[in-house]
């Protein structure tokens, strides 16, 4: 494995041929940008519709350009139930997501027991390329490494494909 640059993973989000996966596992994720946006939410303050088209924007422009070159992007989020204040924030966000042309998923962990789960979040692009991302334990980002190593690969892209079986669409998933 290879230690990357977030700008570097991110490159592939623009030059993947085919298909992008992306595996979240945890219940929050720690990022300035998100915590002024869920801190916003959280107090129970409307965000403003102008500045969540400002931030959504750069992501619908990517996602329009991958859809219309016939690309897809699968997200999968396995959750704790009850859902944390955060992954409620995330599911209201996932509908933009959707509106943007992203398949979303929701498995709940207490489903996931049986599978196989890699031990981070990664992203995996063209079944050739998996980046994984490191955390700390309040969700901070510590690294990223990617691998284009096959049986590494094959295994993410199994047990993705395992866990996507089982998970539920995004307009069929409620939080609890």
């Amino acid at each position: 494995m290879e230690a990357v640059t977030e700008e570097d993973r991110d490159r592939f989000l623009t030059t993947y041929k085919r298909e992008a996966l992306h595996l979240e596992m945890r219940d929050i994720y720690a990022t300035d940008i998100e915590r002024s946006r869920f801190a916003t939410w959280l107090k129970g303050d409307p965000l403003d519709p102008a500045e969540e088209d400002e931030w959504w924007a750069p992501w619908r422009a990517l996602m329009k350009a991958n859809t219309e070159a016939g690309k897809t992007l699968r997200r999968l989020r396995v959750v704790s139930e009850p859902v944390t204040a955060y992954i409620q924030f995330e599911w209201l966000d996932a509908a933009e997501l959707v509106k943007a042309g992203e398949d979303v998923r929701w498995l709940p962990r207490r489903d996931a027991s049986p599978l196989l789960l890699p031990g981070n979040d990664f992203w995996l692009f063209d079944n050739e390329t998996v980046a994984f991302t490191h955390f700390s334990g309040d969700g901070t980002v510590l690294g990223h490494e990617m691998s284009t190593e096959p049986e590494l690969v094959a295994r993410c892209k199994a047990a993705f494909e395992a866990a996507w079986k089982l998970a539920v669409p995004h307009s069929e998933y409620k939080p609890t």
